[in-house]
């Protein structure tokens, strides 16, 4: 098995975490535990891609040379995704300590959170195509 059919999986589990997260959002306890693993397990994925792949250094190159649209895309929105977790982390431990006129801004956030890592994971499939790896 490749390591980009890994990547892919280890990327589902994710999503899929995320979005049960969602749906037990009414279970705080468990609600917190599944999207901190979630963003967690995210952030190690990112850092496994590296390791392996040099990722960092091939998105600077495609940035600087657009020789990929779609990557530069995925990056970008990668990136924005893993900013959103500081937002959705401070506004949750917000929530955790009571602060309830924060849940609207956790609740956009969290949208906005899950819609992009969404999105990250429809065009990892691209990359992976447009790269050669399968």
């Amino acid at each position: 098995m490749s390591s980009a059919v890994i990547f892919q999986l280890q990327s589902l589990c994710i999503l899929t975490l995320m979005y049960v997260g969602v749906i037990v959002k009414r279970n705080r306890s468990l609600h917190v535990k599944l999207m901190a693993g979630s963003m967690i397990w995210d952030i190690i994925l990112i850092l496994q891609i590296e390791l392996t792949r040099s990722a960092i250094v091939k998105a600077s190159e495609s940035m600087l040379g657009s020789k990929s649209m779609i990557l530069n895309i995925h990056v970008a929105m990668a990136l924005a995704c893993v900013i959103l977790y500081g937002f959705m982390v401070a506004t949750g431990r917000k929530l955790l300590r009571g602060e309830n006129k924060i849940r609207g801004t956790h609740k956009m956030l969290g949208i906005s959170t899950l819609v992009l890592r969404t999105l990250v994971f429809i065009t990892s499939f691209f990359v992976a195509s447009t790269n050669g790896v399968s």
